[in-house]
Protein backbone atom coordinates (compact mmCIF):
# COMPACT_ATOMS: atom_id res chain seq x y z
CA UNK A 1 0.00 0.00 0.00
CA UNK A 2 1.13 3.36 -1.28
CA UNK A 3 -1.65 5.35 -1.81
CA UNK A 4 -3.96 6.98 0.39
CA UNK A 5 -6.63 6.00 -2.12
CA UNK A 6 -5.90 2.12 -1.64
CA UNK A 7 -7.13 2.98 2.01
CA UNK A 8 -10.74 2.82 0.47
CA UNK A 9 -13.13 0.28 1.10
CA UNK A 10 -10.65 -2.15 3.67
CA UNK A 11 -12.53 -4.32 6.09
CA UNK A 12 -9.41 -4.53 8.13
CA UNK A 13 -5.42 -3.91 8.24
CA UNK A 14 -2.48 -5.88 9.35
CA UNK A 15 0.50 -4.03 11.02
CA UNK A 16 3.14 -6.28 10.81
CA UNK A 17 6.42 -6.73 12.72
CA UNK A 18 9.34 -4.68 11.38
CA UNK A 19 11.06 -1.31 13.23
CA UNK A 20 8.43 0.91 14.56
CA UNK A 21 10.34 4.29 13.47
CA UNK A 22 10.57 3.21 9.80
CA UNK A 23 7.41 2.01 9.89
CA UNK A 24 6.21 5.70 10.99
CA UNK A 25 8.13 7.58 9.18
CA UNK A 26 6.82 5.46 5.87
CA UNK A 27 3.64 5.86 6.70
CA UNK A 28 4.12 9.83 6.43
CA UNK A 29 6.51 9.81 3.18
CA UNK A 30 3.53 7.93 1.27
CA UNK A 31 0.94 10.39 3.54
CA UNK A 32 -1.09 6.77 4.57
CA UNK A 33 -0.17 8.18 8.62
CA UNK A 34 -3.18 10.26 8.87
CA UNK A 35 -5.32 8.91 6.49
CA UNK A 36 -5.03 5.44 8.34
CA UNK A 37 -5.03 7.25 11.87
CA UNK A 38 -8.50 8.77 11.18
CA UNK A 39 -9.65 4.90 9.68
CA UNK A 40 -8.54 3.30 12.94
CA UNK A 41 -10.50 6.04 14.96
CA UNK A 42 -13.76 5.69 13.02
CA UNK A 43 -13.48 1.71 13.86
CA UNK A 44 -11.37 -0.07 11.27
CA UNK A 45 -10.26 -3.19 12.38
CA UNK A 46 -6.69 -3.66 12.77
CA UNK A 47 -3.89 -6.13 14.32
CA UNK A 48 -0.68 -5.15 14.69
CA UNK A 49 2.36 -7.78 15.64
CA UNK A 50 5.24 -6.40 17.49
CA UNK A 51 6.40 -3.06 15.94
CA UNK A 52 2.28 -3.17 14.82
CA UNK A 53 1.47 -3.06 18.29
CA UNK A 54 3.85 -0.31 19.08
CA UNK A 55 2.33 1.58 16.05
CA UNK A 56 -1.22 1.33 17.51
CA UNK A 57 -0.54 2.04 20.71
CA UNK A 58 -1.40 5.54 22.71
CA UNK A 59 2.08 5.58 24.15
CA UNK A 60 5.28 4.49 23.69
CA UNK A 61 8.25 4.12 26.13
CA UNK A 62 11.69 3.95 24.87
CA UNK A 63 11.60 5.76 21.30
CA UNK A 64 12.72 8.44 19.63
CA UNK A 65 10.92 11.67 20.00
CA UNK A 66 10.02 12.09 16.42
CA UNK A 67 8.03 9.00 16.24
CA UNK A 68 4.70 8.98 15.86
CA UNK A 69 1.77 6.08 16.91
CA UNK A 70 -1.69 5.52 15.84
CA UNK A 71 -3.58 5.93 18.91
CA UNK A 72 -6.02 3.23 18.38
CA UNK A 73 -5.39 1.07 21.44
CA UNK A 74 -5.15 2.52 25.00
CA UNK A 75 -1.54 0.75 25.86
CA UNK A 76 1.63 2.25 27.30
CA UNK A 77 4.45 -0.81 25.05
CA UNK A 78 8.40 -0.44 25.76
CA UNK A 79 9.77 -0.98 22.76
CA UNK A 80 12.48 -3.77 22.73
CA UNK A 81 11.67 -4.73 26.40
CA UNK A 82 12.77 -8.05 26.29
CA UNK A 83 15.90 -7.09 25.36
CA UNK A 84 18.41 -7.24 22.09
CA UNK A 85 17.58 -9.30 19.34
CA UNK A 86 20.02 -12.20 21.02
CA UNK A 87 17.16 -12.24 23.48
CA UNK A 88 14.80 -13.86 21.62
CA UNK A 89 13.01 -16.21 22.99
CA UNK A 90 9.62 -18.67 22.14
CA UNK A 91 7.32 -19.44 25.02
CA UNK A 92 3.61 -21.32 24.64
CA UNK A 93 0.99 -18.85 25.84
CA UNK A 94 -2.71 -18.80 27.07
CA UNK A 95 -4.58 -16.80 25.03
CA UNK A 96 -7.97 -15.64 26.38
CA UNK A 97 -10.53 -16.64 23.37
CA UNK A 98 -8.07 -18.78 21.77
CA UNK A 99 -6.58 -21.34 23.88
CA UNK A 100 -9.21 -21.27 26.31
CA UNK A 101 -11.56 -22.70 24.14
CA UNK A 102 -12.10 -27.23 24.25
CA UNK A 103 -9.04 -29.35 23.45
CA UNK A 104 -7.31 -26.30 22.65
CA UNK A 105 -3.66 -26.33 22.56
CA UNK A 106 -1.43 -23.81 24.14
CA UNK A 107 -0.35 -20.74 21.57
CA UNK A 108 3.41 -20.60 20.73
CA UNK A 109 4.89 -17.11 20.87
CA UNK A 110 7.74 -16.12 19.53
CA UNK A 111 8.97 -12.81 20.18
CA UNK A 112 12.02 -11.22 18.75
CA UNK A 113 13.44 -7.61 20.21
CA UNK A 114 9.65 -7.74 20.96
CA UNK A 115 7.67 -4.80 22.91
CA UNK A 116 5.53 -5.56 25.72
CA UNK A 117 2.53 -3.73 27.14
CA UNK A 118 3.33 -1.95 30.54
CA UNK A 119 -0.27 -0.42 31.16
CA UNK A 120 -3.53 -0.42 29.85
CA UNK A 121 -6.88 1.13 29.80
CA UNK A 122 -10.09 0.85 31.24
CA UNK A 123 -11.52 -0.56 27.65
CA UNK A 124 -8.21 -3.06 27.19
CA UNK A 125 -8.79 -6.74 27.67
CA UNK A 126 -5.87 -8.52 27.74
CA UNK A 127 -5.38 -11.63 26.00
CA UNK A 128 -1.93 -13.16 27.05
CA UNK A 129 0.75 -12.77 29.21
CA UNK A 130 4.10 -14.34 29.21
CA UNK A 131 3.53 -17.41 31.89
CA UNK A 132 5.92 -17.99 34.65
CA UNK A 133 9.87 -19.18 34.16
CA UNK A 134 9.61 -18.65 30.20
CA UNK A 135 13.03 -16.72 30.76
CA UNK A 136 16.22 -17.46 32.46
CA UNK A 137 15.99 -14.10 34.36
CA UNK A 138 11.88 -13.96 35.18
CA UNK A 139 12.03 -10.52 34.64
CA UNK A 140 9.19 -11.28 31.85
CA UNK A 141 6.62 -13.15 34.10
CA UNK A 142 3.59 -11.93 33.76
CA UNK A 143 4.48 -9.28 31.16
CA UNK A 144 0.85 -8.38 28.93
CA UNK A 145 1.91 -9.40 25.59
CA UNK A 146 -1.81 -9.57 23.44
CA UNK A 147 -4.05 -7.19 23.72
CA UNK A 148 -7.47 -6.38 22.08
CA UNK A 149 -9.76 -3.13 22.26
CA UNK A 150 -12.87 -3.15 20.07
CA UNK A 151 -12.13 -4.26 16.45
CA UNK A 152 -8.31 -3.52 16.95
CA UNK A 153 -6.09 -6.31 18.21
CA UNK A 154 -2.66 -6.73 19.03
CA UNK A 155 0.55 -9.20 19.88
CA UNK A 156 4.46 -8.43 21.06
CA UNK A 157 4.86 -11.95 19.24
CA UNK A 158 5.07 -13.50 16.05
CA UNK A 159 2.43 -15.67 15.50
CA UNK A 160 3.15 -15.76 11.57
CA UNK A 161 6.28 -18.32 11.55
CA UNK A 162 4.78 -20.41 13.65
CA UNK A 163 2.15 -21.57 11.23
CA UNK A 164 -0.48 -21.59 13.81
CA UNK A 165 -3.23 -19.11 12.18
CA UNK A 166 -4.84 -19.30 15.07
CA UNK A 167 -4.22 -15.73 15.99
CA UNK A 168 -5.23 -14.52 12.44
CA UNK A 169 -8.19 -16.91 12.45
CA UNK A 170 -9.25 -14.94 16.05
CA UNK A 171 -8.77 -11.25 14.08
CA UNK A 172 -10.32 -12.18 11.03
CA UNK A 173 -13.40 -13.27 12.92
CA UNK A 174 -13.79 -9.76 15.21
CA UNK A 175 -13.44 -7.95 11.34
CA UNK A 176 -16.63 -10.25 10.30
CA UNK A 177 -18.40 -9.08 13.79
Amino acid sequence: MRRPAELDGLDGIVLPGGESTTISKLLGVFELFDPLHDLLAQGLPAYGSCAGMIMLASRILDTRPDARHLDALDITVRRNAFGRQTDSFEADLEFTGITDLPEAAPLRGVFIRAPWVEQVGPEVSVLARVPEGATPDGRADGRIVAVAQGAVVATSFHPEVTGDLRVHQFFVDRVRH
